[in-house]
């Protein structure tokens, strides 16, 4: 089922609400456990943002992704990032036709609606900064010559962080084009117990199925609920709260390094998003409560003493959030 018109204007609040609600429920036919995750996932695709999600292997992040993309009929890629990809082999690069005697554009896997980074932290910082331009500007630079990605364009990178052998920090000014760092964990004794049953019930092997799960609306659909999220109204107190929340960060003890306004910004737009899920079409404190650590927790940088003390970014954030009085109606 296909629909182009624009929920903003025509469907009104409910309906894309619904319909965003639907998406979320799609996903969890094929992912499950994974509530939080499967929700801040679909805010950062209606915030037109992108998400790095860190985990183990096996818990089913190249699910989630296949799952995201066929909802709404959206083409999907993955590129399995190593110390030895270039980053023409993300890009493109020119190819010589002997047929016609002139070079061609061959497009890289980044030409689509969903791509999949999968252990990014895996190649150098030449080969992840070819990213930086397709993140920010949705387009890439091939021979001199921009090529626009097709809309919606939405990047999905994974971190490991059980190996830290042969891998590359990602730069501060790639993690801060990510709208969100989401973290994945193992699904509870209940869930797990039915995926297992799922996977091993009348299959050969464990090979990744997003059958159930349907495809709801074509990608114009998606730009239209991504307009209609960011038309949603945020009081200039509500905006406040999360400007105040990020500017704390920056002079917080155990900080070395604080989020910038670009953290700000990302924790509004997220927020807007979170409140279009539930149905409103403002944004509330809460809002900025709910998404604020998955905002922040990759745009800070703590200090050894609290790593040592076993404090993480969490942690620390959580203290900045309820030192900031949240403005009240």
């Amino acid at each position: 089922m296909t629909d182009d018109t624009d929920p903003a204007q025509n469907d009104g609040l409910n309906e894309a609400t619904a319909l965003a609600q639907q998406l979320r429920l799609e996903i969890t036919k094929a992912v499950l456990g994974q509530d939080d995750v499967i929700e801040q996932t679909l805010i950062a695709l209606l915030a037109g943002g992108h998400v790095l999600i860190e985990g183990a292997p096996g818990l089913g992040k190249t699910l989630l992704v296949q799952a995201i993309a066929k909802t709404f009929n959206g083409s999907f890629s993955r590129i399995q990032f190593t110390p030895d990809l270039m980053p023409s082999d993300i890009s493109g690069h020119p190819l010589y036709d002997m047929q016609s005697g002139q070079f061609k554009v061959r497009k890289g896997p980044v030409f689509t609606n969903i791509l999949l980074a999968d252990e990014i932290n895996r190649a150098p910082a030449k080969t992840q900064a070819a990213l930086l331009e397709v993140m920010q500007e949705h387009q890439v630079t091939i021979d001199s010559k921009a090529y626009k990605l097709d809309e919606p364009f939405m990047t999905l990178a994974t971190e490991n962080p059980l190996e830290q052998e042969g891998t590359y920090p990602l730069p501060e000014a790639q993690l801060d084009r990510f709208l969100l760092k989401i973290l994945i964990d193992y699904p509870n004794e209940k869930n797990e117990s039915l995926i297992v049953k799922k996977v091993t019930t009348g299959q050969l092997s464990d090979l990744l199925n997003v059958d159930s799960v349907e495809t709801l609306i074509d990608p114009a659909r998606i730009i239209s609920l991504q307009r209609a999220t960011a038309s949603l109204q945020v009081d200039d107190r509500v905006l406040d709260y999360a400007v105040n929340i990020t500017r704390k960060t920056r002079h917080w003890p155990g900080i070395t390094v604080g989020a910038g306004p670009r953290g700000a910004i990302a924790l509004v737009r997220a927020a807007k998003a979170a409140a279009l899920l539930r149905g409103r079409d403002f944004v509330i404190p809460d809002d900025i409560k709910y998404i604020a650590v998955p905002a922040l927790r990759h745009r800070i940088i703590i200090t050894p003493e609290m790593e040592i003390e076993g404090q993480g970014p969490d942690q620390i954030l959580a203290a900045v959030i309820d030192s900031v009085e949240a403005p009240r109606t």
